[in-house]
Formats: C-alpha cells, sequence, structure tokens
C-alpha cells in the first residue's frame, strides 16, 4: 500500500527500506508457542558483559533520576588513553551506527556520492539515501571490498568512501598494506570511513589497526563499538576517532545525552576488563572452529570470516532453510537483502549453542 504522506517527507525517504534486525527470541517463542530457543542471527557475545560491566551497571541505578554526563568526559578520555589520542579525537554515540548516521549528515548531501562495496553494511546506504546522496557501488571480490574497483568510482563529488574491516556480512579482511595504499590514493577532500565493529575478533596477524594511522590521513574516520566482543550490545554504545576539527563537526549534529549513563559506566568497565575480552574473544575463535569443521561435514561451503560469524551457502535459496531451522527453535539470518539469496549468516554461540545448529542445519537439510 501507497504511503500518503510519501510526496511530504525527504526526497531520499521515497525509495529507501528500514533496517531489518535478527528475529528477538521472544517474537519467535511467542509466534510458535515454544521455549528454549537459540538467537545466532545478529553477532552478540555469547558471554555478555563481564563482573566489572555487572558491577558497574548496579552501581548506576543511584543516579538514574539525573540525565548522563551529555560529553562522556570520563569514557572520552579512557577511550583517546586506549587509542593513544587527544579527547578531541573521539565521538561518542548511540552504537556505532549512530556515529555512521552522523558522518552520512555531516559530509553527504543531494549531489553528494557515497562509495562502498557490493555486499557492504546495510547502514552505509540506509543513512546516505537519508540525506539523499547519490550512491555509488563497487562490485565485490571474492565476497569482499575491490580496493582498485573502489578506486576507479571515487570522482570530484563523493563525499565519503566506507569500509567495513571486517566486513559485514561477509566476514572477509583487508590486510594492512592495501587498505593503507588505498586511504593514500583517496583526494584529502573525500572522508574515508573505516568501520572496525569486529576488530577485536580478527587475528592480529590480518588486521590493520587504522586508529593508528590518524595522525597521517586528517580525512580518516574510524568507528568502534561495544556492542560485539565487549558485550555490550543493549546499551548501545560506540564511538567514532577522527582528526578534532572532524570531531567537531560529528559533535555539532550529535543528539545530546545519546549515550545514557549506563552504557558509558558499562563502556568504561568493560574497557579495563581485559581478561574478559580475551575469553570472550578465545570463545569465538573455538566457535568459529567448530561450526567449520561442522559446515564441512555437511558438505557446504562458507566465506572465510575474520568476524564472530560465518556466512554459508547453502547451494539453494536460504529462506525455506531459514523458516525450517526457525520452527526448530533456531534463529539465524539469511542475507538475501545483501544480494547473497543462497547464503545464511550464523553468529558464534555458545558450544552447545554452535552444536544444537549445526544438528539442526543437517536435519533440515
Amino acid at each position: 500500500m501507497a504511503n500518503q504522506f510519501i510526496q511530504l517527507a525527504a526526497p531520499g525517504l521515497a525509495a529507501l527500506k528500514p533496517y531489518v534486525p535478527g528475529k528477538p527470541l521472544s517474537e519467535l517463542e511467542r509466534e510458535l508457542g515454544i521455549t528454549g530457543s537459540i538467537k545466532l542471527a545478529s553477532n552478540e557475545n555469547p558471554l555478555g558483559p563481564g563482573p566489572q560491566v555487572r558491577a558497574a551497571l548496579q552501581a548506576q541505578i543511584a543516579d538514574v533520576p539525573r540525565y548522563p554526563d551529555g560529553g562522556a568526559y570520563e569514557l572520552r578520555r579512557a577511550l583517546a588513553r586506549h587509542h593513544d589520542l587527544e579527547p578531541a579525537c573521539v565521538t561518542v554515540g548511540n552504537g556505532s551506527n549512530d556515529v555512521l548516521d552522523m558522518i552520512a549528515r555531516v559530509f553527504l548531501w543531494a549531489g553528494r556520492e557515497s562509495l562502498f562495496s557490493q555486499y557492504a553494511f546495510a547502514v552505509y546506504p540506509i543513512s546516505s539515501m537519508a540525506v539523499g546522496a547519490t550512491l555509488r557501488v563497487a562490485p565485490a571480490k571474492d565476497y569482499g571490498h575491490d580496493l582498485d574497483a573502489m578506486r576507479g568510482l571515487i570522482t570530484d563529488q563523493t563525499g565519503v568512501v566506507w569500509i567495513a574491516n571486517p566486513n559485514n556480512p561477509t566476514g572477509t579482511c583487508l590486510d594492512a598494506g592495501p587498505l593503507r595504499a588505498f586511504i593514500e590514493a583517496v583526494p584529502s577532500n573525500t572522508l574515508v570511513v573505516v568501520d572496525e565493529a569486529y576488530f577485536e575478533y580478527a587475528d592480529d596477524g590480518n588486521r590493520p589497526d587504522t586508529s593508528r594511522w590518524l595522525g597521517d590521513f586528517p580525512n580518516l574516520i574510524v568507528t568502534r563499538t561495544f556492542s560485539k566482543a565487549y558485550g555490550l550490545a543493549a546499551l548501545r554504545v560506540g564511538y567514532g576517532l577522527s582528526h578534532p576539527d572532524v570531531a567537531d563537526l560529528l559533535n555539532r549534529v550529535r543528539q545530546p545525552f545519546n549515550v545514557d549513563s549506563f552504557a558509558q559506566a558499562a563502556a568504561l568497565a568493560a574497557l579495563a576488563d581485559r581478561e574478559h575480552l580475551q575469553r570472550s574473544v578465545e570463545l569465538n575463535r573455538r566457535g568459529m572452529q567448530q561450526l567449520e569443521e561442522g559446515v564441512r561435514r555437511i558438505g557446504l561451503q562458507f566465506i572465510p570470516s575474520a568476524g564472530n560469524f560465518l556466512t554459508i551457502d547453502l547451494g539453494r535459496e536460504a529462506g525455506p532453510v531459514d523458516q525450517a531451522l526457525l520452527r526448530l527453535g533456531v534463529i539465524t539470518r539469511p542475507v538475501a537483502n545483501y544480494g547473497l539469496p543462497n547464503h545464511l549468516r550464523v553468529s558464534i554461540g555458545l558450544e552447545s549453542e554452535n552444536e544444537r545448529f549445526l544438528q539442526a542445519l543437517g536435519q533440515v537439510l
């Protein structure tokens, strides 16, 4: 049914479709009248937050009547120390998605171009279309970024180039050399956003820490999140790192109090708890090996992943398989909306959850 108010909306909204998140457990169990389901659809940390975070959250209850620190003073300084930067380089967000949206609102508008790769994170086109920018999509190479193709699409009108490293939903990861050479070739009046939401999960050998390059590239913005490896998805806290002048512009459009007190306290505690982070990363490493071996036994192919998820080629339309898995109480993520109709993305869970998924997938197939 046509929307009767579409003519009153901003032009970019006419072709815009909203982001579709993974199905919540409560929704599935309500629909099917079942209990004991597992969710492996949204790339969440199955361990959740560590004990230091839980204690910090408990301590915040007394401050519920008060507005949070709108400038996130302590968190910004902790993040600056963590990255060996000045606090003026840090922009906090209601999840890193919030920072990505700020970037689009500041550096894109009608007539400007937004460049990203095929199979890129859905928020890049959503935020770009919302401000009326023109989308330029470079064809992927082996399900990942083809930097030569992307370089060839840059024009005088290119406002922002988006790169997710590791990439979601495919899990591919660019090495430092090619990525740095690409950023060096981008004109200084074009912003390059490197989205490192899955940074902590990638092996040290193939994960460039682009936050260390900020002094060399004033047009570089790096985004990170506490939603993945740190286990704070429900609290929605992420951040951007950039030249102070870029951060100043982002903060001009940032919503007041966009990161609440609980999120700030939890992020501070999570950043300090290196042991829990390492436990989460190690659990993911073992779980990835478990899923890869199980998928091979079933006889399926997958895209090698540097994140906390595995995208599996089912060799057939993934939608019906996903529906059958739902009836068995297993929530995964078909990615037809990314142009991968035969692929299913599954998050790394606890060992028992991974095994349940593999058994259910084998049963369905």
